[in-house]
């Protein structure tokens, strides 16, 4: 057993492949220790093989000797011909069947079975094809069916995107570029970095990097909410360009722009700038595992940074100045205080008008005058006539 070993497997979906005949394979997300994230493709046979081995080699945890020892997850045998929708309807028990065994005792789930299985082979990263025979069908988990994983997109079109410059990975799990590659995008995530395939390679690229084929504006992209997010920063980050923020772990900020190049325009108190929103965590939300190891890979490229750009578009992609940024959020922050002003205005007037009649000053009694003495002597008795006259 070595140091290497799975931190987290994750059902992606499956494809339906045309070559050399018709086959079903599943997609896995295979995370490892050292936080590189592979794609890799099995066919459910090879799982099942794969399972029956993990078995024999752990008798007691499997439940032969005794049934109530099992902590091995049971996998159902191949049918004797697998189709669509068994490969479809198998998903649920198989997303289950892989979460299990990475969390079972290290000398299970790091034992080198596992490692070798579920390890990048030269098929995953150049899948055998025909150029004559039409492209596999993707059929993605969508975001609702990993709860429910029975549940299965239709075939997915993946968008095609177009490479803008060359770009270099940096790492194993990144895919390097050439200005004028059309890759398919297979994820989006927000925080700037999309999972690719083109041809036979898949990886990570900076969105930065792409552009749609059918316009140069981001339709997906969204307008600014000056009114603001509440988010928190979780990774500390130096401002490199003149027009991103400086802050420190812990800070509070509003995000008033989501840009898909992962780069979020950003306001503290009454200062904007950019900022990588893999850095950044919504108000309230927990923190997870998962996030926190995501943030230490280094934040993509920003599309102002980038070089020798050739765009298909003749039209410019629509840009905000940053200065339009900070005029728009003075703006939008001195209206708000106006109204606060007024409606506080408005609520004093209110407040006079309807004042209470305890809080009115209440008339003086008016004082009597003094009896004369005539009255005196014929209605008081003798003590007060001694004290008067």
């Amino acid at each position: 057993m070595g140091d290497t070993f799975i931190r987290h497997i994750e059902l992606l979906g499956y494809e339906k492949r045309f070559f050399p005949s018709q086959h079903y394979v599943y997609m896995f997300l295979v995370k490892w220790n050292d936080l590189s994230e592979k794609v890799i493709y099995r066919r459910f046979t090879e799982i099942y093989e794969f399972h029956k081995a993990l078995k024999e080699m752990f008798p007691i945890e499997s439940g032969d000797i005794n049934i109530e020892n099992r902590i091995i997850p049971h996998l159902p045998a191949p049918k004797w011909f697998d189709g669509q929708r068994s490969t479809e309807n198998r998903q649920g028990t198989l997303a289950e069947y892989c979460y299990t065994l990475v969390n079972l005792p290290h000398k299970i789930s790091r034992c080198l079975h596992v490692i070798n299985f579920f390890k990048v082979r030269h098929d995953d990263m150049n899948p055998v094809t025909d150029s004559q025979i039409k492209k596999p069908e993707v059929f993605l988990l969508t975001k609702d069916s990993k709860k429910n994983p029975t549940d299965i997109t239709g075939p997915i079109v993946l968008q095609t995107y177009r490479a803008i410059a060359d770009y270099e990975k940096s790492s194993t799990s990144e895919m390097a570029l050439k200005a004028g590659d059309m890759v398919d995008v297979v994820e989006k995530n927000e925080n700037g970095w999309w999972f690719c395939q083109l041809k036979n390679k898949r990886g990570w690229v900076p969105a930065a990097y792409l552009e749609p084929l059918d316009g140069p504006d981001e339709s997906e992209e969204q307008e600014p909410n000056y009114a603001g997010e509440v988010y928190v920063v979780q990774k500390s980050y130096t401002a490199v360009e003149e027009d991103e923020l400086t802050l420190k772990e812990g800070d509070t900020i509003e995000v008033i722009h989501k840009l898909l190049d992962g780069w979020w325009v950003i306001r503290k108190e009454e200062t904007t700038g950019y900022y990588p929103s893999m850095y950044l965590q919504k108000a309230g939300e927990v923190n997870t595992s998962v996030k926190s190891e995501l943030r230490n890979r280094g934040a993509p490229p920003r599309r102002s940074t980038i070089r020798n750009v050739k765009s298909i578009h003749k039209q410019a992609r629509k840009q905000i100045s940053q200065e339009a940024y900070r005029r728009n959020s003075r703006k939008y922050k001195q209206n708000q205080r106006n109204m606060r002003g007024n409606s506080q205005n408005k609520a004093n007037v209110i407040i006079e008008k309807n004042e209470p009649e305890d809080n009115k000053p209440k008339a003086q009694p008016a004082v009597p005058p003094r009896p004369s003495k005539d009255l005196i002597l014929n209605r008081c008795t003798e003590s007060t006539w001694r004290k008067i006259l």
